[in-house]
């Protein structure tokens, strides 16, 4: 139908998006070339999870047809493989782009052409010195076996002279006893990478062959896992699956240039991985090295304006966190605001709190070294009630996950795991406390995020702290559900998938529906990841239809294309692709202030996460609250720096800013704000310091004047 998307095609236009962001000139030049190095690092991610996906189903269900597009898995593989490969060389333009444009502050990426002799002399050294110690070249042929290549790894392969067939030579780049970054001078910049040196040189691994040609390679393997099932031994079977991914099926080759077409069959031939999917690269293929040139150069100009997360002002200093949560609803935004600053200080306090009885939380992603572990264990320590819903499927994250586990279980936590076939991917935490009077107070949060230091730095996200009791009820029901392996089948106010989130939303979107049919202004906005939810698109499309006005801030993937007439001409869908990853998530329904409904949660409007796996999303009640996202989401869609707009043929285009149009670009304005709040909260407190000062010198002076009035005693 002309108004979806194949969700695939949607996530690699966003991956283009990412790509722009590295050739715009806006952006200082270190800057750019990290966002070639997150492009790829995405594109690896895709290949082994959604290509991964697809080519299973390729071999076990051939005729399963993609539910939006018809395209079976063939098809979908080939439009991925051509439309990759188009946005190759704009990839290769724009690193070369950006390393020539680096070269005028002292960078320089170099090869054995542009090294000069003295650089030639040093590198031969360092080679038979630093790295062929502890590296060793493999020969493999028809009568020698071909070596497990391991997923992401660099490798030099060479052609080697063969009386009879093809002879092939594998080096591991081994990184572990060197560094691959080599420096050659100005303090690192002009360097050269260890692959390039080792292939330079690998003629001198195998002696008595003669090397006919030469490249460096890369396998990318499927890391589509999944594990089901609960019980004591559930840990033990995702750490076995872990180790087992690493050994799962390639599904991409790279390679670093032209080479043998008969070599690099036989390769292929052995991978047991068809042509098609072999990728030429003629830059490195590897970019994460890029990241740590930023730490070469303090230059200004080629990095971000310095910002820093700043103190909540929503908070005061000199009462705990729970108590004045217990007076009104508080929300916090990241990055803008300091996590540090607010939710792990409000873990910690809670967690040497004499009167804090248990903490609940389910944990989905978390950083190296967690806070957020370090608190909760604490609490545990001091005997309070703790359980820890640690989601050990989270992809990439399993093994992080697993030993957190055992750190916590080490600890006295009770850590329970997700239900069966079911990712717990909610960010939920419920705090009880035992008050004066005898009675229990309760802290429910809810966030769009993880409880992680690290990406909150990075990743923009909302979370909402309320003592509401019907709220914290509906939290227990999530806690006690994930604990018995069952799902919550009715809520008070929380939207809780798998059973009863996307019903409520579609029964909002409802509600607008048949105000806009009634002759009223019907409104629907939404600020999401990723938009795949059939049912929710064609309710959209019904909305549309019945002329609400539909908004949509959609990063990533976007199954459904705005302004087709008769169907989505009242949608309009923005991305916002910048400095910061946007990750939160809004639902608004309405625009009246008194009957708006507005929600933040951690569901995408993707099937998973509407009725595959466990969410939660909280209503805003607060007034201000509800007024300052209303602003925010407005902010979002007037953004004419970092946003694109979805044309009618599933194009983007930078929205282009009009004639004397004052430039908006929200991430900075967002930080601005946060920065006002803090300064404005500090100069009410140094005024109601004078005031204070200048009401004690007033009381002193008509003292005095009081004293000089009285009679002396005779």
């Amino acid at each position: 139908m002309e108004y979806f998307e194949n969700r695939e095609l949607s996530w690699l236009k966003f991956n283009k998006r990412v790509l722009e962001e590295a050739y715009d000139t806006n952006n200082p030049l270190l800057e750019r070339l990290s966002f070639s190095a997150i492009y790829q690092s995405n594109l690896d991610e895709f290949f082994m999870v959604r290509v991964g996906s697809i080519t299973d189903d390729e071999k076990t269900d051939k005729n399963k047809k993609d539910s939006k597009t018809g395209m079976n898995p063939s098809q979908q593989l080939d439009a991925i493989f051509t439309a990759v490969r188009r946005l190759q060389p704009s990839v290769e333009e724009t690193y070369r782009k950006t390393m020539g444009e680096l070269s005028s502050y002292g960078f320089e990426h170099v090869n054995f052409d542009t090294a000069t002799k003295e650089e030639r002399t040093f590198l031969e050294l360092y080679f038979k010195r630093e790295i062929k110690p502890f590296i060793s070249g493999l020969v493999v042929n028809n009568s020698l076996p071909f070596p497990f290549l391991k997923n992401k790894e660099l490798y030099a392969v060479v052609q080697l002279n063969a009386k009879k067939g093809v002879s092939i030579g594998i080096i591991p780049i081994n990184h572990e006893h060197s560094e691959r970054v080599i420096p050659l001078g100005a303090g690192g910049k002009r360097f050269i990478l260890e692959e390039e040196v080792v292939l330079h040189f690998a003629h001198l691994m195998f002696k008595g062959y003669k090397v006919l040609d030469r490249a460096v390679i890369r396998v990318t393997r499927n890391a589509d896992i999944m594990v089901s099932g609960k019980g004591s031994d559930f840990r033990d079977r995702m750490e076995e699956l872990v180790a087992k991914r690493k050994k799962l099926a390639p599904v991409r080759l790279e390679i670093s240039d032209d080479f043998s077409r008969e070599a690099l069959d036989y390769i292929c031939k052995k991978l047991k991985i068809k042509n098609v999917r072999v990728f030429t690269s003629r830059i490195p293929l590897d970019l994460s090295y890029l990241f740590s040139l930023q730490e070469l150069s303090d230059d200004e100009k080629l990095h971000y304006s310095a910002l820093s997360s700043r103190k909540p002002a929503v908070l005061a200093d000199n009462r705990s966190v729970f108590a004045q949560v217990k007076s009104k609803d508080i929300m916090l935004s990241y990055p803008f605001e300091s996590m540090n600053l607010s939710f792990i200080r409000l873990l910690q306090e809670c967690a040497v709190d004499p009167k804090v009885t248990s903490i609940k939380i389910t944990l989905y992603r978390l950083a190296r070294g967690s806070k957020v572990i370090d608190a909760l264990c604490t609490a545990a320590e001091n005997g309070k009630e703790v359980l820890v819903m640690i989601e050990l499927r989270a992809r990439f994250d399993e093994a992080n996950n697993i030993e957190w586990s055992k750190v916590l279980q080490k600890a006295g936590v009770k850590v329970i795991y997700g239900p069966n076939n079911y990712k717990a991917h909610s960010k939920l935490l419920l705090i009880t406390r035992k008050s004066t009077n005898g009675n229990f107070d309760y802290l429910t949060q809810v966030g769009t995020g993880n409880y992680n230091e690290k990406t909150s730095a990075l990743y923009t996200d909302i979370m909402i702290l309320t003592a509401d009791r019907k709220i914290a009820e509906d939290a227990e029901k999530v806690f006690n559900c994930l604990q018995n392996g069952t799902f919550v089948e009715e809520t008070n106010k929380l939207l809780v998938a798998p059973l009863c989130l996307r019903n409520k939303i579609l029964a909002m979107m409802d509600e607008q529906i048949e105000i806009s049919r009634n002759g009223g202004q019907g409104y629907i906005g939404a600020k999401v990841n990723a938009l795949c939810d059939k049912t929710i698109m064609n309710k959209l499309i019904e909305a549309s239809q019945a002329g609400v006005k539909i908004e949509l801030v959609v990063r990533g993937i976007c199954c459904l294309v705005p302004n087709i007439d008769g169907y989505t001409e009242n949608i309009t869908v923005r991305s916002i692709v910048g400095r910061f990853l946007e990750h939160s998530r809004i639902y608004i329904f309405g625009n009246e202030k008194k009957e708006q409904k507005i929600y933040i949660g951690s569901a995408d409007y993707m099937s998973r996460n509407t009725i595959r796996r466990v969410e939660v999303a909280v209503p805003v009640e607060d007034e201000k609250i509800k007024k300052r996202l209303w602003d925010m989401f407005k902010v979002l869609m007037s953004d004419n720096v970092k946003a694109r707009i979805m044309m009618s043929d599933g194009t983007y285009l930078h929205v282009v800013r009009k004639e004397n149009e004052e430039s908006v670009n929200s991430q900075e304005i967002f930080y601005k704000e946060a920065y006002q709040r803090l300064e404005d909260k500090q100069n009410r407190q140094e005024q109601m310091r004078i005031n204070r000062e200048k009401g004690a010198v007033k009381r002193n002076t008509r003292k005095k004047i009081t004293d000089r009035k009285k009679p002396k005693n005779s």
